[in-house]
């Protein structure tokens, strides 16, 4: 990127992130507050200057502050009868957050997703089934009504088993799918099964968020052998911060951050301080768009790679982990998709589990495969030789393990 592109790009971000720190002094209860303690000036004079100077935001402030302030806590910079839209996060990672949009909050993220399915190739003559189940998360509202701006055929798939989706898929000729990898490849077995087979080949574009598989090149590569006609295209978000990115199109398993409605960073998870460019960290997002309920250099806990490029802020590889994932078995540091990465290279393998064992001093891992046993024992030989540890594999009949229509929980950890 050249240096006068870059020199603009950062007029434009600082620029955005100035117009957001008035607001947040003006009309934003919770930031007012955090913002007390930042010295003078007031505004950054740059972008390096407000990683320096202001604070971070994390989920367990929001959690406290919604706990004190029930139930939508303070962190809004509009009176509560403008807002029309309520979703919550999943709770995997804790304590639900509820978070609260405008209609113009709303429509800026609509934006988002559709600047997603353009660059993913979704046409208006596409048919699109929404493989979720429609619940309070955020993601498959925004990206339902962002199919429907495009002048596609919407098909909700919730309320429905898998089964049911098979047929549907089927039955209305879909040609794009959108749901999580698990599920991907779990609707792809169930309609090979059943006389809607055939259907697979019908679909053109597999659209998958809500998991990091699907920038791992192995869940890919198992992606495209069940949908062998669709192009795989990834995307990330949350719903605190809305749609973070997609797919770079010239550039399968990297992710592009939608920089309109993000200043991101990556910082060393433990110091706090910006990596070099291209090294891991944790990513941290201010969202500039998404005025309602803004957030301030806000501690997602995902792990990335990012730099600039010329596409933009890149996540190489997109997301490689969460922050608080790594474990260390035996003295080996392993982050769960460095796990699913190697199962995944076994097309033997329908679905597996992990088992963390931390009863005693020393914690074990434990994995179960729906495969023959002489694909267990390969296994178990793998993890040795990519990993230097010995984790046990056992094999278990076809459909043993449960199957997620949302995000997949595979990890199980045993503790006292």
């Amino acid at each position: 990127m050249s240096s006068v592109s870059s020199v603009t790009r950062d007029a434009s971000a600082l620029a955005s992130v100035r117009g957001l720190l008035v607001e947040l002094r003006d009309r934003n209860p919770f930031y007012r507050q955090k913002l007390a303690s930042v010295t003078a000036p007031p505004m950054p004079g740059s972008l390096s200057d407000f990683a320096a100077r202001f604070p971070f935001t994390t989920k367990s402030e929001l959690v406290a502050d919604q706990a004190a302030h029930p139930p939508y806590g303070t962190a809004r910079s509009e009176p509560l009868p403008r807002f029309t839209r309520c979703h919550q996060t999943s709770g995997t990672t804790g304590a639900p957050l509820r978070w609260l949009d405008t209609p113009e909050s709303w429509a800026a993220m609509t934006d988002d997703w559709v600047e997603v399915f353009r660059r993913a190739g979704l046409h208006s003559s596409d048919r699109v089934l929404m493989a979720f189940s429609f619940g309070p998360f955020l993601g498959f509202w925004l990206a339902f009504e962002a199919s429907l701006r495009l002048g596609a055929m919407t098909i909700p798939g919730g309320g429905m088993n898998t089964a049911l989706r098979a047929r549907v898929l089927a039955e209305n000729a879909c040609t794009v799918l959108c749901c999580t990898p698990t599920y991907a490849l779990h609707l792809a077995e169930t309609l090979k099964a059943s006389p809607s087979g055939a259907a697979v080949s019908s679909i053109r574009l597999l659209v998958v968020a809500g998991e990091p598989g699907g920038s791992l090149p192995a869940t890919r590569a198992r992606l495209s052998a069940a949908w062998p006609n669709a192009r795989i295209f990834d995307h990330h978000g949350m719903t605190e911060v809305g749609p973070v990115t997609h797919e770079d199109p010239d550039q399968s398993g990297n992710l592009i951050v939608l920089e309109r409605s993000f200043y991101a960073e990556v910082v060393n998870p433990a110091t706090g301080s910006p990596v070099n460019p291209g090294e891991s960290g944790e990513l941290i997002l201010t969202t500039l768009r998404r005025r309602a309920c803004p957030l301030l250099r806000y501690r997602t806990g995902d792990l990335v790679r990012g730099a600039y490029t010329p596409s933009g802020f890149t996540l190489f590889g997109g997301i490689l982990g969460r922050v608080d994932d790594m474990i260390v078995i035996r003295g080996v540091n392993i982050y769960p998709s460095a796990i699913e990465e190697i199962i995944r290279a076994f097309p033997e393998i329908a679905e597996f589990r992990v088992t963390q064992d931390c009863r005693n001093a020393l914690p074990e891992l434990r994995v179960e495969i729906e495969a023959d046993p002489t694909v267990a024992a390969t296994l178990a030989n793998r993890f040795l030789a990519d990993l230097a540890l010995r984790i046990p594999v056992t094999a278990m009949p076809a459909g043993a393990l449960p199957r997620f229509d949302l995000k997949a929980r595979r990890w199980i950890r045993l503790q006292d």
